[in-house]
């Protein structure tokens, strides 16, 4: 069976926004009613956001839904791993990324998400549940914690697609650009930027390919690398093919 990885920037299931994108992750689990995990410990799990989940994923694309309470209702060991390794979509939420991270190190979460993955689970997410994807992530979970003064920060994660992941490309936290402050930490420490606006979402397949997909029209994905001084902004090109992951890398 093989592995899949979709990452998407941003958007709003409330509205239907990402719909498109969220029957490509149904088509990918090559499954009619497939049954997905809602992982939402990002937004401390948030029963606003999970019944909107279900509502969207359930009522409306008539997937099977379940939801992994880490928060407040500390699952059992065994009933964590129940339910992700029985599920045949693992979607994460989006939220704090840096409180999701110590949640789920704490849990081992982090290591069964790993064995989902390498058991052909279709692994899915929305903002910082799509950094959670990469090697490391541009968040503002600093925000939750001091919204008078913070700065966005690289959180380091699970590594199963390279690169430095920045969501919400196209828009701003308490004010502050990301677009901005993307470039700039693509400055200080260099790397593969992999950026996406909202709507906008990258699929990986088998740690070898990738493709663009959105749900609305004008919705980009953008590289970012340092060439001397300068960081290099270049447009990941729709594209209905699969194109090879190391393409992402590549200096022209």
């Amino acid at each position: 069976m093989g592995r899949a990885i979709v990452a998407i920037g941003g958007g709003e299931i409330r509205t239907r926004g990402t719909t498109d994108i969220d029957r490509e992750i149904i088509r990918l689990s090559h499954r009619e009613r497939p049954k997905i995990l809602f992982i939402p410990t990002a937004s401390s799990d948030s029963e606003r956001y999970c019944g909107r989940f279900v509502e969207h994923f359930g009522n409306f694309l008539k997937c099977k839904t379940d939801v992994l309470f880490l928060v407040d209702r500390r699952p059992s060991t065994r009933e964590i791993e129940r339910k992700i390794l029985s599920a045949d979509i693992v979607y994460v939420g989006g939220g704090n990324t840096l409180y999701m991270m110590r949640v789920w190190r704490h849990l081992g979460v982090d290591q069964l998400l790993r064995a989902a993955y390498a058991d052909g689970i279709v692994l899915a997410g929305i903002s910082a549940g799509a950094i959670c994807w990469f090697n490391s992530g541009h968040s503002d979970s600093m925000s939750f914690y001091n919204p008078g003064n913070w700065e966005y920060i690289n959180v380091k994660w699970l590594g199963l697609i390279g690169g430095v992941h920045c969501p919400h490309y196209n828009s701003m936290t308490r004010g502050v650009p990301r677009r901005k402050a993307f470039r700039e930490m693509i400055r200080k420490i260099g790397g593969t930027g992999i950026a996406l606006e909202n709507n906008c979402a990258m699929e990986f397949i088998d740690d070898r390919f990738y493709r663009v997909i959105s749900s609305k029209a004008n919705s980009r994905a953008y590289r970012l690398y340092k060439r001397g001084r300068t960081v290099v902004t270049e447009q990941i090109r729709h594209e209905e093919q699969l194109a090879p992951v190391e393409a992402l890398s590549s200096r022209r």
